[in-house]
C-alpha cells in the first residue's frame, strides 16, 4: 500500500478544471510507482468569507470526477480557511511489491519515453497576465488534466526499469532525479520533447515562472547543453509542470512499440526524447 498526499494553487480560474488539474497531479504521484489508487481524501484551502461557496462546489465537482476516472473512492476529506485556494488530494493507492516503480534503476543503454508536453507553467502564467488568451489556453487543458493511469498500465507491459512524473524540477530537474539517484548519465534529444503550443511564444514575450530560476539552480553544474538551443528552448525544459506526464527508462529494443501502443491507446504526445549513456558518472546533457 502506498499513499502520497499533494496539493496546488488555482493554475487557472475555471473552479471546475481546476479542481480536475489538482486531482490529476495527486492522483500521478501513485501512478509514478506503478500503482492504483484506491481511496482520495479532499485536501481544501478556502477563502469561505470572500468567495462564494458555489466555487468550492465547483472545484470539488471537478476533483470527484477525476477520482471515479481513476476508479477509486473519494471517502471525505478535510477543509481549511485561507486567502488563497488551495486544492488537492491525499491519495493511497496499492501495488504488487515486485512490481514498484521508482526513479532508481534506470541502466545504461536505456531508451527514455515520456507522455505529456512539457511547458504548461508558462501557459497558466501567460494567461493570468493577459499574454495568452484564454482560449488557446482551453485548447490543451484536456491533455494536461488527462489521468496518467493510461500510460502506466500501458508501459506496465514492458520491462520498465526506472519511472517518475514530471512536475515542479521541470523535465530536465526530474531527469537530473533519475540520474543520479540510478547512478547514471542521461541525454535528453531536444527535438523529440513535445511541447505544448504557444510555450516558446510566452518565453519570447518575456513570460516566465516563479520555479524557473531555482530548476536551473538545481542543475547547475549537473547540466551539459551540447544543443544549441534559444533561450526559450532552454527555459522550457525548466519549465514546471502541473500534472505533468511520466518519465520511463526501458530497454531501447521496446521503446517505439511502447511509444506506439502509448499512441493507440490514447496518449498523443507519447514520444522517445533520449537515452540513458553508457559512460560512467551522472548527469544530464541535452543534445
Amino acid at each position: 500500500m502506498i499513499s502520497t498526499v499533494d496539493f496546488i494553487t488555482p493554475p487557472v480560474d475555471d473552479p471546475v478544471w481546476f479542481g480536475r488539474i489538482g486531482a490529476a497531479n495527486s492522483l500521478s504521484d501513485v501512478y509514478a510507482m506503478g500503482g492504483r489508487p484506491v481511496m482520495a481524501l479532499n485536501l481544501v484551502m478556502f477563502p469561505a468569507k470572500e468567495l462564494d461557496t458555489e466555487v468550492l462546489r465547483r472545484i470539488l465537482l471537478g476533483g470527484r470526477e477525476k477520482v471515479v476516472e481513476a476508479g477509486a473512492s473519494l471517502a471525505g476529506g478535510h477543509s481549511v480557511d485561507d486567502r488563497e485556494p488551495k486544492y488537492g488530494l491525499a491519495v493511497t493507492g496499492i501495488v504488487s511489491p515486485d512490481r514498484i516503480l521508482t526513479n532508481r534503476g534506470a541502466r545504461p543503454g536505456d531508451a527514455l519515453v515520456l507522455t505529456k508536453p512539457v511547458g504548461s507553467g508558462v501557459l497558466f502564467n501567460g494567461c493570468r497576465s493577459g499574454r495568452l488568451p484564454f482560449r488557446e489556453l482551453e485548447a490543451v487543458l484536456p491533455q494536461i488534466a488527462a489521468l496518467n493511469r493510461t500510460a502506466l498500465e500501458t508501459a506496465l507491459s514492458y520491462d520498465i526499469h526506472a519511472c517518475t512524473d514530471i512536475t515542479g524540477f521541470g523535465l530536465l530537474g526530474h531527469a537530473l532525479e533519475m540520474a543520479t539517484a540510478s547512478g547514471v548519465a542521461v541525454d535528453l534529444d531536444f527535438g523529440a520533447v513535445p511541447l505544448y503550443p504557444n510555450v516558446l511564444e510566452m518565453y519570447r514575450k518575456g513570460e516566465t515562472t516563479g520555479s524557473n530560476s531555482a530548476n536551473r539552480e538545481l542543475l547547475r553544474g549537473h547540466l551539459e547543453l551540447k544543443a544549441a538551443l534559444s533561450r526559450e528552448e532552454a527555459e522550457a525544459l525548466v519549465d514546471p509542470q502541473t500534472s505533468g506526464g511520466l518519465l520511463f527508462s526501458l530497454p531501447p529494443d521496446q521503446a517505439e512499440e511502447l511509444v506506439e501502443r502509448l499512441k493507440t491507446a490514447g496518449v498523443p504526445a507519447a514520444s522517445r526524447v533520449g537515452r540513458v549513456g553508457i559512460e560512467a558518472g551522472h548527469g544530464v546533457k541535452v543534445v
